[in-house]
């Protein structure tokens, strides 16, 4: 099967094998969270494409090598790197990503994921637009993407944008890591399985159907952190103004709600840019189908690596690690309304256009 290796030839990025009726994949990076590249999504969307026509395949399993996660997310540092050049290289890993995944999201067969320690941006792409999706007691998910001057992307703007109430956006713009519990009350997980018994379950998918074997794993979830905040969540973020939100964190902190002020906290150290352009693409993205939104994201994307904040942020957060980003603008008042929509503006030529990128699949 493909991913194998041999002899000194380097491992695979990614893994493909069949075990009894169960297509496995194996993200195969643990040094770096099995963090995304172009070649693994290129190879997980020609393999998914295969299975999905293998009447010997009855079910597909993602799950991560080593014991730190599933998927930290894309390779920021590739796309650093890239951005010095133009970032063409990473328009098209976005447009590989984003292709497959539309095409978790509507495979016909359960496609389980097992939603192990870290789950990041890019990881969530992968697993969250499954049909199975597992979380255990060491899950940590989130879209941190604000932290870094970008936003939400991989359909993550649907998803938040669905989520109950304002939980969405409150997880957009934070940029929080997120407990399984809290997962599966954001809409983005389903089933509760501790971590030790995940082996046992990959075992039982080879042979039995999915729903069985994750009904005879699965337990009740612990209680979502997040949940018990909604409240207090829902009043501070239905604003669709950025600075306005602000202010009501900081007016409902004053009267007890200490998370409120955190939150006020964190979102002032993110890009101002990115937490304003965001919000803006979680309120654009309901009511959109995934293809429309992951068009969109493509969109706001390009915007993003000709922008001085993605660049900054991956810098201050990875290359640098100095924690001390210098955003431009500084403040979400110097982000005006035009800056925003800017983002927004039809690409032209470089629209990214996924029913006809499938049809040459």
């Amino acid at each position: 099967m493909a991913g194998k290796h041999s002899g000194d030839s380097p491992p695979a990025e990614v893994l493909f094998e069949r075990r009894g009726r169960l297509g496995v994949v194996t993200l195969n990076r643990p040094n770096a969270v099995n963090a995304l590249t172009a070649g693994m999504a290129s190879a997980m969307l020609e393999q998914l494409t295969l299975w999905a026509d293998d009447d010997a395949v009855a079910a597909v399993l993602v799950h991560g090598a080593g014991d730190r996660g599933l998927c930290a997310g894309g390779d920021i540092v590739a796309i650093y790197r890239d951005m010095q050049g133009g970032g063409d290289a990473t328009a098209g890993f976005w447009a590989e990503e984003y292709r497959l995944n539309l095409l978790i999201s509507e495979y016909p067969k359960p496609y389980v994921a097992f939603m192990d320690g870290l789950v990041l941006g890019g990881g969530v792409g992968i697993s969250a637009h499954g049909s199975v999706r597992i979380i255990t007691e060491s899950t940590r998910m989130g879209m941190p993407e604000t932290t870094i001057g970008f936003v939400p992307d991989v359909g993550g703007t649907l998803l938040l944008s669905r989520s109950p109430g304002e939980s969405g956006t409150h997880a957009a713009l934070t940029g929080a890591h997120l407990s399984g519990a809290d997962a599966v009350f954001l809409g983005l997980a389903d089933h509760f399985v501790p971590s030790a018994n995940l082996p046992a379950l990959a075992e039982a998918l080879e042979n039995e159907p999915a729903d069985a074997a994750v009904a005879r794993f699965a337990g009740e979830a612990p209680d979502s952190v997040l949940a018990a905040q909604q409240e207090w969540i829902d009043a501070c973020y239905s604003s669709d103004d950025a600075e306005e939100i602000v202010r009501r964190l900081r007016a409902f902190a004053g009267e007890g709600a200490g998370e409120a002020a955190d939150a006020a906290d964190t979102i002032e150290t993110k890009s101002p840019t990115a937490v304003k352009v965001a919000l803006a693409s979680l309120r654009r993205a309901s009511g959109l189908s995934l293809e429309e939104a992951l068009e969109q994201e493509y969109r706001v994307g390009l915007r993003f690596l000709t922008g001085p904040d993605f660049r900054e942020g991956i810098r201050a957060q990875v290359v640098d690690k100095d924690r001390d980003p210098h955003w431009q603008p500084a403040t979400l008042a110097e982000v005006s309304r035009d800056d925003v929509e800017s983002y927004f503006a039809p690409l032209g030529d470089r629209e990214l256009k996924l029913s006809k990128e499938r049809d040459n699949v």
